[in-house]
């Protein structure tokens, strides 16, 4: 058990993450423990085709064949132990592609594998209500995949057991740093705060350089480095207290402000982010520059997890193509639109011709007319616009039948039309998303060690009511400002969105918190659905964060569905913090004038 600092590297934040990270982290020196996230519930789908093609396939290829086989020797000559989620719907493979290469290198390390979150071939025995939206369980000839989400826990008996390499399939993306936590330190099912932390250390590591400059509002700061940015180097003590930190030399930037947007990144309920080991609640946290690309981060609290784990399931739900064209000249908006209304028209009278079902969704969104922000008042200033029109259909044909219809307008759409030429949309499948929660004990988890294989025990839990949490009181109201001035919102706050499926998250953090009761009476709910009201379906929460000075921002049914279940351009609600810093707030002009 260790009583001192261990030193935790971030070299993956998604599948398609840049590989040399592994290089920079392990350059950097000193480190305990590499940890990898690749997965989310599309990559899970796309991998599990792969597997349905290839019973060896499933699994992130380039964590094996580039990141691996280019870093392996240096790993086990630091004795740097590995965690990764790499291993997808096949862990299985990706442990034993690691293992060939480990005896190929000649090298001693124990690769292991956790095994349980599969739960696709049970199918046929579930029937559950989706958790959400209360939606019917889908066929089941036509799912994908089916993972529970598990925790920390059974990566820590996997190190204590002696493993090297440990590889996951599905398990929370904070879970592969907190169960190096557990087992350095030696904390317990019931050290909820130190939990909390851990897992709250990992929710930073665990989208890479976001935590470093990436995604940053003041991304001006950074430009002139993004091609060498550092990924995130996370100091964590036994009691739970953490600094984030980057290699030196590297480009990016730590500060208050990249580490608070990473930390709200997608958290929902910042009282209440549940994982498998611990329920989290991170609005007390602390956040203090020590030093130059140094933040530590204290004041994480945590109660008991529930029984049950959170289970997705991906499904098959028709067709979806989309493609894009661009306009200019004057009018450029209108011709666009009247382009795509003509596409689609010529479409609909071929599908009826073949005896076709008509689309069962559409879209178009003129960028650069104000469709991506609900400011319609650019429609008529736009002599340069992009177009882009996607449509489903439960009928692959029926997408064929679009595409021939758009490339026929060739010669008959208004002037202007033009494109990047050589490359054709082609229909793919729209995956959608169904959760669900399933007690701990339906679902076995083990360890594979090769030789041998353990029982990893259930984490016991227990009934969470959130309609129980005390929350913070909101600030006063600050009344009018002296001396007033109204600027941008992103004059006084950094800002950060996300999804969570069908939801936007959206965390805004102050730059002083002088600033914070200004932004939270003026960022009321009716002025948030009001600079949403082109794509919010749901409701519109807020949530308060006294300790880093921030809110949160939850629009449910904001998306069109998520992922590549939604036609939007942006169906991850990653630019809507953008259009919230663009709202106008009226604060005292010593606050704008202030340093931040």
């Amino acid at each position: 058990m260790r009583d001192d600092a261990i030193r935790i590297g971030g070299a993956s934040g998604y599948w398609g993450d840049d590989p040399t990270a592994a290089a920079q982290l392990l350059a950097a020196g000193g480190l305990d423990y590499l940890v990898f996230d690749y997965l989310a519930e599309v990559t899970l789908s796309i991998m599990a085709r792969a597997r349905a093609k290839d019973p060896d396939q499933g699994y992130a290829r380039d964590f094996v064949d580039v990141v691996m086989r280019q870093n392996l020797p240096e790993i086990a000559r630091q004795k740097v132990r590995v965690i990764s989620n790499a291993g997808g719907v096949n862990p299985r493979a990706c442990a034993a592609a690691v293992r060939a290469m480990v005896a190929e290198m000649g090298l001693d390390l124990t690769v292991a594998v956790v095994l349980g979150d599969d739960l696709t071939a049970r199918a046929p025995d579930f029937s559950p209500s989706e958790m959400f939206t209360g939606a019917p369980f889908p066929p089941v000839d036509s799912i994908f995949s089916i993972n529970a989400y598990l925790g920390a826990f059974p990566i820590a008996q996997t190190l204590e057991a002696g493993a090297d390499i440990v590889i996951t399939g599905r398990c929370v993306d904070s879970a592969v740093t907190l169960g190096a936590c557990i087992h350095a330190f030696g904390w317990a099912e019931d050290d909820h705060d130190r939990l909390a932390a851990g897992t709250l250390a990992g929710h930073i590591l665990e989208c890479g350089t976001q935590a470093t400059g990436g995604n940053f509002t003041d991304w001006h700061l950074v430009a002139d480095s993004l091609d060498r940015i550092g990924y995130p180097i996370c100091e964590i003590s036994v009691d739970g207290t953490m600094d984030i930190t980057k290699p030196d030399k590297s480009g990016g930037l730590v500060s208050v402000g990249t580490v608070a947007e990473q930390m709200l990144y997608e958290i929902g309920d910042p009282q209440a982010y549940v994982v498998p080991d611990v329920i989290c609640d991170i609005s007390a946290v602390t956040l203090t520059q020590v030093e130059e690309n140094r933040v530590r981060l204290s004041g994480a609290r945590g109660v008991a997890p529930t029984p049950d784990y959170k289970v997705s399931a991906t499904y098959l739900d028709g067709w979806r193509l989309g493609s894009t064209a661009t306009f200019y000249g004057s009018d450029a908006a209108a011709k666009a639109k009247s382009f795509c209304g003509a596409v689609f028209s010529r479409a609909r009278m071929a599908l009826r011709r073949m005896n076709l079902a008509d689309f069962t969704e559409t879209s178009v969104e003129i960028i650069g007319a104000g469709s991506q922000t609900g400011d319609a008042a650019q429609t008529g200033d736009a002599r340069e616009v992009v177009v882009k029109y996607a449509a489903r259909h439960p009928d692959k044909r029926g997408l064929d039948v679009l595409l021939r219809a758009a490339s026929g307008m060739g010669l008959s759409a208004p002037p202007g039309l033009s494109g990047f030429f050589g490359t054709r949309a082609r229909p793919s499948p729209l995956v959608r998303l169904f959760s669900f929660l399933l007690p701990k004990e339906d679902v076995p988890v083990e360890i594979d060690l090769g030789d041998r294989r353990l029982p990893c025990p259930a984490a016991a839990g227990q009934v969470f009511d959130p309609q129980a949490l005390v929350r913070p009181m909101p600030p006063r109201h600050p009344g009018a400002p002296v001396d007033p001035i109204t600027v941008p919102l992103e004059r006084l706050a950094w800002g950060r969105s996300g999804d969570k499926g069908d939801s936007a998250n959206i965390g805004i953090i102050a730059r002083s918190p002088e600033a914070l009761p200004f932004i939270w009476h003026s960022l009321d709910e009716a002025t948030i659905r009001a600079r949403f009201a082109h794509v919010l379906e749901g409701d519109v929460t807020r949530y308060l964060l006294p300790g880093c000075h921030a809110m949160n921002v939850v629009l449910t049914r904001a998306l069109g569905g998520g992922g590549v279940a939604s036609l939007r351009n942006d169906a991850l609600g990653k630019g809507f913090a953008q259009i919230l810093l663009q709202t106008p707030v009226t604060v005292p002009r010593s606050l704008v004038e202030a340093p931040s």
